[in-house]
């Protein structure tokens, strides 16, 4: 029986993405504000600094999870920065890398020239296998020098050294004042990026991106995957020609790929009922959509509610401190822990 063309599902996707994107300019603007107030020197009338930076500082939020991990301490300096990473990783579990295609604003931006590109070449131009296969695998060295550097070359004491560091405590002012002041070289960086990726969708995501390997690897544990019933199939490959990720989801019985990331626009293609479907392993009854879209919405909530409602949310950084970190803020760097 084929169904209707049902886009409740990206609707609700481009929805999140949009409100998401949106919530990431505020968290700019409040950030702003307060850099402003460090800048005047005003004390009085500080503004104080949006727990949610700590969502753009992944080295940090990285180091700070190992740390919880060995000692079970959330790390004072950027503790939402913790608790979002936990939730990522949590979501990528539960139903694949779903964070890159429902809240990433990168991934969301990455979408957006993707999408331009097609309009403009009227086509998806994909990268030669041969050179596909290689420049995947960059993600996966940088993956594993993050890992290395993080988890093997530092022990308790360096790790907590370097986190209590006032570089570490000021690392998103010094992130904020890249952009701020940004070099003629790393807008040329931007650029090229910005053009490869309406040329080659989402080739940021799909080459570069190490915590984008990391959350691939995360989803291929999953215990929800796409399936496609063989037996109601009609070869149509709409759902192939949909897929952002150039997955051959046609060929396949299960959809099993560090690359799907869960947007789910395979399964809203699908001219027939119930040929592509979410099923969770050792449960016979199928996961709707909807539900599987309502989880990684769920554990983001939850995980940041849980977070404010537990004091585990803003960092505890007095504003005196932010001033005496600041005045010397040139003179910081990641060598250096006073």
């Amino acid at each position: 029986m084929v169904k209707n063309a049902e886009k409740s599902v990206q609707r609700f996707r481009l929805i999140i993405q949009s409100a998401f994107v949106l919530l990431c300019i505020w968290i700019g603007y409040d950030f702003y504000k307060f850099v402003s107030r460090l800048e005047s020197g005003d004390v009085l009338e500080f503004t104080s600094r949006p727990p949610g930076v700590d969502g753009f500082l992944p080295i940090s939020s990285l180091m700070s999870f190992y740390l919880f991990l060995k000692t079970g301490i959330i790390h004072s300096a950027h503790p939402a920065g913790v608790v979002i990473f936990f939730a990522i990783i949590l979501m990528s579990f539960l139903v694949g890398k779903s964070f890159c295609s429902w809240f990433c604003p990168v991934g969301f931006i990455s979408e957006m020239l993707g999408n331009a590109g097609e309009k403009i070449f009227r086509r998806k131009i994909k990268i030669p296998s041969f050179l596909d296969y290689s420049l995947r695998s960059v993600k996966y060295l940088l993956l594993a020098f993050l890992i290395y550097t993080v988890f093997f070359m530092m022990n308790e004491i360096a790790l907590k050294s370097f986190l209590d560091s006032p570089y570490n405590i000021v690392a998103d002012i010094k992130m904020y004042y890249f952009f701020a002041k940004i070099s003629r070289f790393s807008l040329y960086v931007i650029g090229i990026l910005t053009a490869l990726s309406v040329i080659f969708r989402n080739f940021w995501c799909r080459y570069l991106c190490p915590y984008g390997a990391l959350l691939g690897i995360v989803s291929l544990f999953s215990p929800n995957k796409i399936k496609r019933n063989k037996d109601t199939c009609i070869d149509c490959k709409l759902c192939t020609k949909a897929c952002p990720s150039f997955i051959k989801v046609h060929r396949v019985k299960n959809v099993i790929s560090d690359e799907c990331t869960s947007c789910l626009n395979c399964i809203d293609v699908c001219p027939v009922k119930d040929a592509l479907y979410i099923k969770p392993v050792l449960v016979k009854k199928k996961l709707n959509k909807k539900i599987a879209a309502g989880i990684i919405i769920s554990v983001f909530l939850l995980s940041t509610g849980i977070a404010m409602l537990t004091g585990n949310w803003q960092n505890k950084v007095s504003k005196e401190e932010y001033q005496l970190y600041f005045k010397n803020i040139e003179k910081l760097d990641h060598f250096k822990n006073d």
